[in-house]
């Protein structure tokens, strides 16, 4: 099933079978990739689970980060 940009902006990670879909990459070659680390975008491993930082997968991608919908000045006051 493709995954959209919007469903990994949705989240700060993703598992390494999302982020291998989003590559267009088959989940054997994605963890084969993982254990030798030549993935090409940034992977936290927590014991045998692999998860991937939205952001480095949406840079590698070519996506840029979502602008907030408004932004908001700090004050000082002092």
């Amino acid at each position: 099933m493709p995954v959209t940009i919007a469903q990994l902006r949705a989240t700060t990670t993703v598992d390494l079978v999302t982020a291998a879909a989003a590559l267009g990459l088959g989940r054997t070659k994605a963890y084969d990739l993982a254990r030798h680390g030549r993935f090409p975008c940034p992977i936290l491993r927590i014991g045998e689970v692999y998860r991937i930082p939205t952001p480095g997968l949406l840079e590698l991608l070519g996506v840029a980060p979502e602008q907030p919908q408004h932004s908001t000045a700090l004050t000082r006051h002092s």
